[in-house]
């Protein structure tokens, strides 16, 4: 269960590579109410490299890694 908000994908080129879009919903999950997509880029786009960006700022905060 993703404690996300998640994205529908309409009109999304990458959607199909975005952990928003590709997660297994919850029966009570959250979504966007519009598609973050402008027609150029996304903000809120989470693929492979934003994930591992967030697990290093993870680590860092716990004492784990030094920057």
């Amino acid at each position: 269960m993703p404690d996300i908000t998640m994205c529908s994908g309409k009109g999304c080129p990458v959607a199909s590579k975005c952990y928003r879009f590709t997660a297994t919903p919850s029966s009570y999950q959250s979504y966007f109410s519009s598609p973050p997509y402008d027609g150029k880029s996304c903000d809120m786009y989470w693929g492979d490299n934003q994930e591992s960006i967030f697990q290093q700022l993870k680590d860092i905060t716990d004492g784990k890694s030094n920057p």
